[in-house]
């Protein structure tokens, strides 16, 4: 269990590396990259199922510890997956402006001098809009960022304070019963965590939504 942990952590930091390379990849490699990346992800969220299985069949007095690095592990894979969607989102929003901008460009008018200023004034205008509506998806993006920061932060706080409630319980002996309510206090951060995310997520759908 503890070899499957620190290859499973390993992954982690691998990824972590290659996510610095995909701000310098070019047009024709970005996307070899970010398979790269996903392919890894996957497969961290494999050996994070082996891991919970081997978690739940740990003895009392060690699963508690089991679980929280269970959980820190899933929490720096469910961050990476976002910042690898955030990334590609951002990338098909330029690569979409491009286009309307080359659009644009190309596009031929008539040679009626009212026709052609109504044309351009049509399409200056679409062009604005898209692009008001892709920069308050990208400061959403940004907000939506900034949450989860919080929350993972608030999570590694309260991870340090079951650690040493934990630790403190092992020394005095600690009945059963103490032991199971900081297990479902543990449990309910958890779902904390994850509502938030599901919220931040719910967001960014509207976003799209009204915005496009």
């Amino acid at each position: 269990m503890d070899t499957l942990y620190r290859q499973t952590n390993k992954q982690i930091h691998e990824v972590q590396t290659h996510m610095g390379q995909l701000e310098k990849a070019d047009a024709q490699s970005v996307h070899l990259v970010e398979n790269e990346i996903q392919a890894r992800i996957d497969q961290i969220f494999s050996n994070l199922e082996r891991f919970e299985i081997l978690t739940s069949k740990e003895p009392p007095n060690r699963r508690q510890n089991a679980k929280l690095r269970m959980d820190q592990l899933k929490y720096d894979c469910q961050h990476l997956q976002t910042a690898l969607k955030n990334f590609q989102h951002q990338r098909y929003t330029r690569e979409q402006q491009d286009r309307e901008r080359e659009e644009l460009l190309s596009r031929t008018f008539t040679t009626n001098d009212a026709d052609t200023s109504i044309a351009i004034d049509e399409s200056l205008q679409f062009n604005t809009s898209v692009v008001n509506a892709h920069k308050g998806m990208d400061d959403l993006l940004g907000s939506g960022s900034s949450i989860l920061t919080g929350l993972r932060d608030q999570r590694m706080t309260l991870k340090g304070a079951q650690k040493k409630i934990l630790d403190v319980a092992n020394m005095l002996g600690m009945s059963n019963t103490v032991m199971r309510l900081i297990e479902k206090r543990a449990f309910q951060d958890k779902f904390i965590m994850i509502g938030g995310m599901v919220l931040t997520c719910v967001i960014m759908v509207l976003a799209v939504k009204y915005l496009t």
